[in-house]
Order: structure tokens, then C-alpha cells, then sequence
């Protein structure tokens, strides 16, 4: 199986702590749909066998009108083969979800809604520079079920400069009210060239400190656990077999297209990106001259590749996929570097697999460091 990554980089707004590359030209959303179904076409051979996963992502892709959608799938049915029970994800924003908006949805392939909430409290979501309102959110979640969507994800955010225990529990509580059968929730991280960034480098946001992102985070697992959801990944949480098969393919090594600006794809050798420049990116489809850089990845890199995503996950790195995968060398210093931290408690073994424990979340990164491996 193999995934398919769709970036629509248009926005009606940027947020003020968002660093993925988006526009807000949508007078170009129609040739960039064009360009975007050409890059499909000409590189169907990137990925062999059947296609098991499309995410359509952003940005936001729910400012693509229904036919724009439907070219985009049209496009990726005819020129691969995807199979019967794929899932197919698009990411919305609740303002956009109206009841004729949805319809047009369920008559797509898509079967997998993921809607960036990120909080329930209107005086953040201000703060955040989101267009919807906790109440709409709301309204979207329960809209998408009665237009006949069954899988639903909803993303969270914590750690916000303004927020407090009382508020981000409320948040939780909001989210489970709503029973979305996956969420993820995300640290907030101040990305250089964002406002965010800017507003912190010159004193006016205060971000919390050390120790209350770790409350948060315990907050947001013990909550989230107690209400029936596994904690599959460090920041995604899923009722049980509603994990994302597609965001689960990039931990597990495989190989993925990625079309459109700025989008990166891997065929288990190599990582390419296309250009982060819509303009430039159309021109370079129409014109046969598709702007991009590669990487090719040595067996170190893919080793070092291989530890810093699958660690991240429940299943954490299977020690005989590493044997068979990697030279004897690789797997002799992981299994070194293995050792310290199981005897301190932050990773444990069991059934084949190594995995953080509790404690070995808060210091992941530090873990992480640990097993990759520096020439």
C-alpha cells in the first residue's frame, strides 16, 4: 500500500501561529487545481501497487469548490489504482461546513473529516486567528455526522499563552462531549515567521512555563484515556480502529506522493519537496519544469529516520524490523542505547517492541537524541 498527499496551500485567513506554508490568493485556486491534477497525472509512477490512504490537507481545503474537489478526484482515480476500502481524509475548517457544503463532500470519495477546532473558548480562538466560533465548531461536528460522515477529527491545541487549567479542561471537556472518534492535540510551538514568533520575540505573549505544558499534557491523556481513547501516538488520541491510517503510514515507513506546493513525498530511498511558492509552483507544472529538491538517504539516515518517527507511536520500534532492516553496527547501538533507559523506567519492552513509557514521553526529544546515530 502506498498514501497520496494533496497540499491546498489557500487560506481566507492566516493564523497567527501557523508556519505550513499558505496563501491567501485565491484568484489562482482554479490554475492551481489544474497545475495540481497535472503534477498527478505526469508522476503516477513514483508510487507502485494499490493506493491505501489520500489526505487532502492544508491550508485549508475546504475553500475548494465541489467541482474543484471533484477534478482533483477524478484525476487520482484514473491515473492510480486505489483500493475499495481506502481511506480517504480532507481537512476543513468548521466555518466552511455548511449542510449544502457537506452534501457536496459525501458525494466524493471521502470518508474521513479532520477539522482543525483547536479550542472552545471564543477568546482564543480570537487570540489564534481562527474564523469560527466555539458554536460552530460545534454546529460542524454535528452537521458532518447528519450529512452521514462516521469518521470525525477534531485538533486540539494546549499550551496556549492565555490558557489556564480551568480553561483547557473545559476544552476537554467540549471535545469528548462531542465523542469525535479520533483527536489530536498539539503543543504549540512559536515557528519563526509567524506572528506568534514576532509578538514573543518582542515581550507581548508570555508562554507558559515548563511545568504547566507537562499539567496540560497529563491533563490531556488522562482526560482523553478515561473517556475510551487510545493514546496511539504522542499527540493523537483514537477510538479503538480509528487510528489515521494515513498519518500512521508516515511512522511506519511507507512510501507516500506528495503533490502540489511544498509538498514532500518518499519512496522508502529518497524524500522530495516541491517548491514553497504557488506561483512558481504552477509555472513549473505548466511549463514541464516541476521546481523541486531531493534527498537521497543513506542506510544511517533512514536508520535515524526510522527512531525519530516510529518511537513517537504506542508501537514503538520493533527490534527484529530494525535487525532485518539495518547492519549489524545500527542494531548493536540501538540495543545499547536501549538499555540505560529501560532501567531508568522511561522505555520498556514488551512482545518484540520497544516504547515510552509515561515518564518517557516528557523527554522524548532527549530519548530520541540518544538512539539516532551521529557519524
Amino acid at each position: 500500500m502506498a498514501g497520496i498527499y494533496i497540499h491546498i496551500p489557500f487560506c481566507k485567513q492566516r493564523c497567527r501561529y501557523c508556519a505550513f506554508y499558505s496563501c491567501t490568493k485565491e484568484k489562482l485556486k482554479e490554475r492551481y487545481v489544474e497545475a495540481l491534477c497535472l503534477e498527478l497525472e505526469k508522476r503516477k509512477l513514483y508510487i507502485e501497487g494499490e493506493v491505501g490512504t489520500i489526505y487532502i490537507g492544508g491550508g485549508t481545503p475546504s475553500v475548494l469548490s465541489h467541482a474543484q474537489l471533484k477534478k482533483i478526484f477524478d484525476t487520482i482515480y484514473c491515473s492510480y489504482t486505489v483500493c475499495e476500502d481506502a481511506e480517504v481524509t480532507m481537512e476543513c475548517n468548521p466555518d466552511d461546513l455548511t449542510g449544502e457544503y457537506l452534501a457536496g463532500l459525501r458525494s466524493l470519495p471521502i470518508n474521513r473529516l479532520s477539522m482543525g477546532v483547536q479550542s472552545f473558548n471564543d477568546s482564543i480562538l480570537k487570540i489564534l486567528g481562527r474564523r469560527h466560533t466555539a458554536e460552530k465548531a460545534r454546529e460542524a461536528v454535528e452537521n458532518a455526522r447528519l450529512a452521514g460522515f462516521n469518521n470525525i477529527s477534531i485538533d486540539l491545541m494546549f499550551a496556549l499563552p492565555t490558557s489556564t487549567r480551568e480553561s483547557w479542561l473545559s476544552d476537554l471537556e467540549s471535545a469528548i462531549a462531542l465523542r469525535p472518534n479520533h483527536i489530536s492535540a498539539y503543543n504549540l510551538t512559536y515557528e519563526e515567521d509567524t506572528p506568534f514568533f514576532a509578538a514573543l520575540q518582542k515581550g507581548n505573549i508570555t508562554p507558559l512555563s515548563e511545568e504547566e505544558n507537562i499539567e496540560q499534557f497529563e491533563m490531556l491523556v488522562d482526560r482523553l484515556t478515561a473517556a475510551g481513547y487510545r493514546h496511539y501516538e504522542i499527540s493523537n488520541f483514537a477510538q479503538p480502529g480509528c487510528e489515521s491510517r494515513h498519518n500512521s503510514s508516515y511512522w511506519h515507513d511507507v512510501p507516500y506522493i506528495g503533490c502540489g506546493a511544498s509538498a514532500h513525498s518518499y519512496n522508502g530511498k529518497e524524500r522530495s519537496w516541491n517548491i514553497a511558492d504557488i506561483e512558481e509552483y504552477i509555472i513549473g507544472i505548466e511549463t514541464d519544469n516541476r521546481d523541486f529538491e531531493i534527498e537521497h538517504l543513506s542506510e544511517n539516515e533512514r536508520y535515524n529516520d526510522a527512531i525519530v518517527t516510529r518511537l513517537r507511536t504506542s508501537d514503538g520500534l520493533p527490534m527484529e524490523w530494525f535487525r532485518e532492516k539495518f547492519n549489524k553496527k545500527l542494531y548493536d547501538y540501538l540495543r545499547r542505547n536501549i538499555a540505560p533507559h529501560i532501567a531508568d523506567g522511561t522505555l520498556q519492552e514488551s512482545d518484540g517492541s520497544v516504547s515510552l513509557t509515561r515518564e518517557g514521553i516528557f523527554i522524548s526529544d532527549s530519548i530520541m537524541r540518544d538512539l539516532i546515530y551521529i557519524e
